[in-house]
């Protein structure tokens, strides 16, 4: 039997699923739309909810206020096989841990120390980008604080490492600007202010932070003059910049999780043996809406969360639903206007979809996007979206919880989604994994967006009471093998190097940090190092990287398209660097060939609309494409 984390466990063996849960708050346990059975929530060793179409009318015994729960057992349904790769050989794509070679030594903090505070779990994000201007990826780490009763309490900041271009690092944090100590999450980059230079905003536990880059090097702490620090009393993830409105100033959407304090997560017993204390589950907290800020094109932004449709109630008690943990942008019905995709822990997904003039139109049931395949919400961390088949299909991935495997949606028309992951190989192999940071990249350089997700659990004690489960997981890497218009098989952890290092994975993200043409990877731990991962494929593929730039405020393109036909295939990208989990991406858009050396047509779709035919006369090489070159 495997391991569900909504299932309670037999009476006569009782094994605790993947994440405690005792007395319930009553808002939580309520009808979220018409048209869905139940508030299907995992981590759970104890439930109150009638799930009748799934399990034939079983009611979840439990007690409130400190009484025993009955235990139900679930019956286990086994997901379909993967799916067949046929004739392919699955390559051989080993990538190698340069962390200490690179020169980081970056350790996260997350302030553990045995009180099993929610917080502690969820972070910390990384960002890719180019900080000083010399068109090399730069690195950003975000970073947590010991909780203020640590004696040992040190003021731990962010991390800023500069790249040599070869991909050696230096620590630059010291007189930066970005050694502010603050309990961090997430970050989002962009040039909000259109000076050239890309600024940073890191979203934490209480009030956010944007610092504006000064000169390649040093930032200013901006937050109030901009208006974007948000509520003390917020728990703010993830976070991105896009051009929302089309004035060609990068707006900013910042995720909020649940409400929490320390007083509140420390008022319940959670446990996974009934003695120990173990992380609460977010079903115990209230939501929280996000926000979403204008920019008013002279360095200040205007909140219109409220007006702008993005605010959304739970039906039944009026309380905020969302607790979002990731977002990433796309024009999803190709009207120039870019969507916003909100992947929520336990509790419907988001689709916002863009209406113009500011204002969103939440459209998460109706495009199939908000619950999985069996109608019911999933622990959503990570999120990912790209046209990731040679037909054109266009897909979304969602990592989820231990239990319920990677969410992948591909789209049947311009705003209807099938859920997908047994068909194309991914549903099974992701079952048993807890899964964060997610993103495609053409790993090999075939050119074919694979899919890379890094995992693991919450509890380090896990193994002990579900022995499928791992607190340190390796990340897997999905090939897509093309087959049947694309179809994923997971690679063995021998074919993948390091990679397959067993970690407590968070925030992952990737960047050609030396040079050569392939894409790096980067992968945190909560309260551990980073993994710097170097890709070694071996080589014989071509590849082109393009790298944009804009005219007016949005400089670095932000939402554009690019197009590129090679050896018969069309392959299609968007400049987005907000996807994954708490982290961002490099800007360049960088395109395996294959075997094919010529580029037979590259086609821009500016952020403002304008379209742009670019002659490529060679390949493996980066090209810069400025608009101001377009007729």
């Amino acid at each position: 039997m495997t391991d569900d984390p909504r299932s309670n466990r037999p009476a006569a063996t009782p094994e605790p699923a993947s994440r405690p849960t005792p007395a319930a708050a009553p808002d939580e346990f309520v009808p979220e739309d018409d048209r869905i059975i139940g508030l299907a929530f995992r981590w759970s060793l104890v439930a109150i909810v009638m799930i009748g179409a799934i399990v034939g009318g079983v009611i979840w015994t439990m007690r409130r206020g400190g009484e025993v729960v009955a235990p139900i057992e679930i019956p286990d349904v086994k997901p379909p096989a993967p799916f067949d790769t046929g004739a392919r050989t699955l390559p051989e794509i080993p990538f190698t841990d340069i962390t200490s070679d690179a020169g980081i030594d970056f350790v996260h903090t997350n302030g553990a120390r045995g009180q099993r505070l929610l917080p502690e779990t969820m972070g910390g994000g990384v960002a890719f980008f180019d900080v000083d201007g010399d068109d090399d990826q730069d690195i950003l780490f975000v970073n947590g604080l010991a909780w203020e009763d640590d004696p040992d309490r040190t003021e731990t900041t962010a991390a800023l490492y500069v790249n040599d271009g070869r991909g050696a690092f230096t620590d630059v944090t010291a007189g930066s600007g970005l050694d502010v100590p603050l309990h961090g999450m997430g970050v989002a980059v962009g040039d909000y202010d259109a000076d050239g230079r890309v600024d940073v905003f890191i979203t934490t536990l209480h009030e956010n932070r944007l610092f504006r880059n000064v000169d390649g090097r040093r930032f200013e702490d901006v937050t109030a003059a901009a208006g974007v620090g948000g509520d003390a009393d917020h728990w703010s993830s993830s976070a991105g910049f896009c051009d929302l409105d089309g004035d060609g100033a990068l707006d900013l959407f910042v995720c909020n999780y649940v409400q929490w304090t320390r007083e509140y997560d420390e008022r319940f017993p959670f446990s996974l043996n009934g003695r120990d204390r173990a992380y609460g589950p977010p079903t115990q907290f209230e939501g929280q809406y996000g926000y979403l800020y204008r920019n008013n094109g002279d360095g200040t932004f205007a909140d219109i969360s409220a007006s702008s449709g993005i605010q959304r109630d739970n039906a039944a008690t009026g309380a905020p639903i969302g607790k979002s943990l990731a977002v990433t942008f796309c024009d999803l019905d190709d009207d120039g206007r870019m969507d916003l995709l909100v992947a929520n822990d336990t509790v419907q997904n988001f689709v916002f979809r863009n209406l113009g003039d500011g204002r969103f139109e939440e459209i998460g049931v109706d495009t199939a996007l908000a619950y999985d395949t069996n109608g019911k919400s999933t622990g959503a961390m990570g999120i990912d979206a790209a046209a990731f088949g040679e037909d054109g299909a266009f897909g979304v991935a969602i990592g989820n919880f231990a239990g319920e495997n990677t969410t992948f949606y591909v789209r049947q028309s311009s705003l209807v989604f099938a859920e997908m992951s047994n068909l194309h190989g991914i549903g099974s192999p992701s079952r048993q994994k807890l899964t964060f940071g997610l993103f495609f990249f053409d790993a090999d350089l075939d050119g074919r967006l694979d899919l890379l997700q890094t995992n693991g659990h919450l509890e380090e004690e896990i193994n002990a009471y579900s022995p499928s489960q791992h607190y340190r997981q390796p990340a897997q890497l999905f090939w897509n093998c093309g087959a049947g218009g694309a179809c994923y098989a997971v690679l063995p952890e021998t074919a993948v190097g390091d990679l397959a290092t067993p970690i407590v994975g968070r925030g992952a993200a990737y960047a050609d940090i030396d040079g050569d043409g392939d894409l790096d990877v980067l992968l945190t731990q909560t309260g551990g190092r980073p993994m710097l991962l170097r890709n070694d494929a071996p080589g014989g593929h071509h590849w082109l990287r393009v790298h944009l730039r804009a005219r007016g405020a949005n400089r670095d393109a932000i939402g554009a398209t690019v197009t590129l036909v090679a050896g018969g295939h069309t392959q299609t990208r968007t400049v987005m660097p907000t996807r994954s989990y708490l982290s961002q991406v490099e800007l360049p858009l960088t395109f395996g060939l294959g075997s094919a050396g010529v580029v037979d047509a590259l086609t821009i779709r500016w952020p403002d609309g304008r379209m742009q035919d670019v002659a490529v006369t060679g390949v493996d090489t980066t090209i810069i494409v400025s608009e101001d070159a377009a007729p």
